[in-house]
């Protein structure tokens, strides 16, 4: 009598449980695609020439899809410093002193940033010929700094924390004009860029009594 024939097990699909958790959420999250096709495009064109028609053509999503999920290109680019954020968060692991904290942070912070170099600089030349843009983007600095002394187990509430949060944001702007120029692998000129302007507001904020 003749055997039956041993079927060969098929492969299981590749549910959401087998696939990498960042493309599952990628792929339910078309605020990650615009967000993504607007550094693409940075990368390799003047970020004023870039309108929000071009990142939804290059997103592969409506523009009247688009315009429920962003209200300009500010907003596109407050997306990527959240996503920044998240990204430095849960990498960073707080030890020293404060001040050392704190600059280890805002490097971490930058080296980030290297990731999407060529974007990041477009954004940030059209924003230093841009008033406008600059205006837009400081309270999203702000937020981001705030979580960045939050990071360091620094208090952020009251006067004395928006004084903090105010301080840092002007360290880390005034440090990211040296970033921009600096293309170097140790980020030199970006560090001790950052430690004399930490040095200056650690002698303010001794004035002060911070």
């Amino acid at each position: 009598m003749a055997s039956k024939k041993q079927k060969t097990p098929k492969a299981a699909p590749k549910t959401a449980q087998t696939r990498d958790p960042r493309e599952t959420a990628k792929a339910r999250d078309p605020r990650a695609e615009v967000v993504d096709a607007a550094l693409r495009m940075a990368a390799l064109r003047d970020w004023a020439n870039i309108t929000l028609a071009d990142i939804a053509d290059e997103a592969k999503v409506g523009i009247g899809q688009m315009a429920q999920m962003f209200e300009c290109r500010e907003d596109i680019v407050a997306a990527y410093a959240r996503r920044v954020d998240a990204d430095v968060l849960a990498s960073f692991k707080p030890s020293g002193s404060e001040r050392d904290m704190l600059f280890d942070v805002l490097m971490e912070r930058f080296d980030r940033l290297n990731r999407d170099r060529d974007a990041v600089v477009s954004i940030l030349n059209t924003a230093c010929r841009d008033p406008k843009q600059m205006v837009v983007g400081l309270p999203h600095i702000a937020r981001s700094m705030l979580w960045m002394l939050e990071a360091c187990g620094i208090d952020t509430q009251g006067i004395k924390g928006a004084v903090r949060v105010a301080g840092l944001t002007g360290v880390y702007v005034w440090t990211l004009r040296t970033w921009r120029e600096d293309d170097s692998a140790d980020m030199g000129r970006t560090m001790a860029t950052l430690d004399r302007a930490m040095g200056r507001v650690d002698s303010f904020a001794g004035m002060v009594g911070l």
